[in-house]
């Protein structure tokens, strides 16, 4: 996985739409305007749609990990972006032990300069007994590190997640997005095997594309081709098995991975009410079919016997 310009553009291009569907009041997030600029386009109703349930679904999911952990844990954001998770689980008084979020440098510079211009951002990382330490490129304070790194090259982030604390007998909760598709599949497996036998009590969170070999995922395929975002790791988001094996084939003990369409049914019947009356389907057929081409896929190794096992979407 190099730090190609495609690969990297799609992170700008998550976060406009995320900035978009904040705008339009799909969910609360008070911090994303002080890293991404408001969307000069208008984003379709399903594409709206899509990110609440992906936003909402992994935070379901994380707060039953933290919760159940009693936030005496770690997570570990791989591929991060721009993404503004650590401020709002601050806010909620949900910001676990440790927080470390890793991506390219060309996306860490862009990120450690937006939080060193807005206060909004860097008080929240204040501590009383520790500085925080700011390069052009990395940050480290007490409970958050940012931190570039080629996720593919193990031997690279283990040094770069040892420079941040991490400690290995914490739960540790690791967190991608869309993120794992543009490594190669054995690379993937390779990290997914690392950090099963490096982290023996820990829950991974993968959100991704999936059923990528029938026609609308080939025009998937071929649409980030033609914005030079290579899939390399396109063979492991064939369907929900082959998402769900990757993981049990290295180490982990068990998990789920169910697609966003399924997902999008379980979420808070009462919310998703209250979004789906901001803007009207032209066809609900369309949205049907962009979730069923995304999942949630997560697996555990649970030697704490924390009860790992138990955590789901509904």
């Amino acid at each position: 996985m190099s730090a190609d310009p495609g690969v990297i553009g799609t992170n700008d291009d998550a976060s406009s739409c995320k900035r978009f569907a904040v705008d339009k009041g799909y969910w609360a997030d008070p911090y994303i305007s002080y890293l991404v600029q408001k969307s000069p386009s208008r984003k379709a109703p399903e594409i709206n749609r899509g990110y609440y349930a992906r936003v909402t679904s992994i935070q379901v999911i994380l707060e039953k990990f933290l919760k159940m952990t009693k936030n005496n844990c770690q997570i570990i954001s791989l591929g991060a972006g721009f993404d503004t998770l650590f401020w709002r689980l601050s806010d909620l008084g949900l910001a676990p032990k440790n927080f470390v979020e890793v991506d390219f440098e060309q996306v860490t510079t862009r990120k450690c300069h937006f939080i060193k211009s807005k206060k909004q951002l860097l008080s929240a990382l204040s501590d009383e007994d520790a500085d925080i330490m700011i390069s052009q490129s990395e940050l480290h304070s007490a409970k958050y590190h940012l931190v570039h790194a080629n996720i593919a090259n193990i031997g690279e982030l283990e040094i770069k997640l040892t420079a941040s604390g991490i400690d290995r007998s914490l739960p540790t909760l690791f967190l991608t997005e869309c993120v794992l598709i543009y490594i190669e599949v054995e690379k993937t497996n390779k990290l997914l095997k690392w950090i099963a036998d490096s982290f023996p009590t820990s829950f991974f969170l993968n959100y991704e594309q999936v059923n990528m070999t029938d026609a609308f995922g080939q025009v998937m395929i071929e649409n980030l081709k033609a914005r030079d975002c290579i899939l390399s790791g396109v063979a492991a988001c064939a369907n929900t098995n082959t998402q769900m094996n990757r993981f049990l084939n290295n180490g982990w003990t068990g998990g789920d991975c169910i697609d966003m369409a399924l997902v999008y049914k379980c979420l808070p019947q009462s919310d998703l009410q209250r979004i789906e009356r901001i803007e009207m389907l032209d066809e609900r057929e369309l949205l049907d079919q962009l979730l069923s081409h995304y999942c949630l896929t997560w697996a555990y190794k649970d030697t704490l016997d924390l009860g790992l096992h138990t955590i789901s979407i509904s």
